[in-house]
């Protein structure tokens, strides 16, 4: 392995438009590859698959960003709301993890996914109406965008009058824009949403509803349940991880359908395959890129290679689910694949608790969205699409034009 560590240009947009070329490069050269991320962040990139699935239930690498040597990661969180911000099951490791996994559980039942079906059926089905009769539109600001954060805040119980400033806070928290985030909007927009929080905490306690966060304040395990700064960094959890990546993988999906025309023509003469396309659209170009981060806690090896105490180590999925050892024909997009053990929601005790949601929503909506807006076409040449920076990948936008219908 190069001792020169290798920069990820994520400021790059051809590397945004299409960073698969550079992965496959990095997995050829080895499995464990140090690079330079965004900020000149240094971190060990694990590339291949079975090292990637290992590296994923390693006791040795933690979840929490207090462990990492590099005080700027550290450093990226509001001071303020740090300990909120940490207290949530993305950035905790057992036992902690294990405390704080149970309790969502109980709250974010198989059952209540199901039953949110039929809202995001009529949600989809409104969002489309609004679109239709204009035979063009912005699939990502129009469509993929609203649809999620509608869904998130239904299932929070946020009062309808108050969604507007709901999405304009998460937007500013996640750093949803192509130009690098102010630190000073992003904090201020924290401490907007943590005092609405707050308040929304204190009033499903007093008047609780048939919602998630009424099932989160009511979830005990023996004499245990979630503290306040646990509830707050639920929610932060849940808009972080199931809002913005849901967005991708709803945006992303139909940007690889309209690039891949025979594929779009399979699914809409056999929409029973939808299903299985959904798992190829998240193997072949998920919604996180490069992948999951992670702390090394003692000097060890992975994959043979060595790797420091406080380490960050990135658990590639990207690159792993196109690893040829693992997946035959990995760079081809296959919706009718049928063996495909994606790393795209994690592995192990992390596997991500919102996958069910974020499948039945991406389900959902490309379904609807093909069977809706026949002529279904990029309005834009495919390099012209402005993609993600960063940890997160999808398009920005999405040009289309369709047959104007009602």
């Amino acid at each position: 392995m190069s001792e020169r560590p290798v920069l990820l240009p994520y400021a790059d947009p051809a590397f945004l438009a299409n960073p698969f070329p550079l992965y496959r490069e990095l997995r050829e050269e080895g499995p464990v590859r140090r690079v330079v991320v965004a900020g000149g962040l240094d971190a060990w990139l694990v590339t291949r698959y079975e090292d990637a699935l290992a590296a994923l239930s390693d006791t040795r690498l933690s979840s929490d960003v207090r462990d990492a040597s590099d005080p700027r990661l550290l450093a990226q969180l509001p001071q303020t709301e740090r300990e909120s911000m940490l207290s949530n099951m993305l950035r905790s490791d057992p036992p902690d993890h294990t405390r704080l996994r149970r309790l969502v559980s109980k709250a974010f039942t198989a059952r209540r996914v199901a039953e949110l079906r039929p809202r995001i059926q009529a949600i989809t089905d409104r969002l489309l109406d609004g679109i239709a009769p204009a035979g063009h539109a912005d699939l990502v600001e129009e469509f993929a965008l609203p649809l999620p954060v509608t869904v998130i805040g239904e299932l929070l119980g946020v009062p309808v009058d108050d969604r507007h400033d709901f999405q304009r806070w998460t937007d500013r928290m996640v750093m949803r824009g192509a130009e690098p985030p102010d630190p000073a909007v992003v904090n201020e927009a924290w401490q907007h949403m943590r005092a609405y929080v707050t308040d929304l905490i204190r009033a499903k306690r007093a008047r609780p509803g048939d919602d998630l966060l009424s099932g989160l304040i009511a979830a005990r395990d023996e004499q245990q349940r979630l503290s306040e700064d646990e509830l707050i960094a639920m929610v932060f959890l849940l808009l972080a991880a199931g809002y913005i990546t849901t967005v991708n993988l709803i945006g992303g999906a139909i940007a690889m359908l309209l690039t891949h025309p025979a594929q779009l023509d399979l699914l809409r003469d056999d929409p029973e395959l939808l299903e299985g396309a959904v798992e190829e659209f998240l193997r072949y170009d998920g919604p996180v890129n490069p992948g999951i981060a992670r702390f090394a806690r003692e000097d060890g090896e992975i994959a043979g290679v060595s790797v420091p105490r406080g380490a960050t180590v990135l658990i590639a999925s990207a690159i792993a689910d196109r690893d040829p050892e693992r997946f035959p024909d990995p760079d081809r997009l296959d919706i009718t694949r049928q063996d495909n053990a994606h790393l795209a929601f994690g592995h192990g005790v992390h596997y991500c608790l919102g996958a069910p949601l974020a499948r039945l929503e991406g389900r959902i909506a490309i379904g609807t969205a093909l069977r809706r807006l026949p002529g279904l076409a990029l309005a834009v040449p495919p390099d012209e699409i402005p993609w993600r920076p960063g940890g997160l990948r999808g398009p920005l936008s999405l040009p289309v034009t369709f047959d104007a219908g009602t």
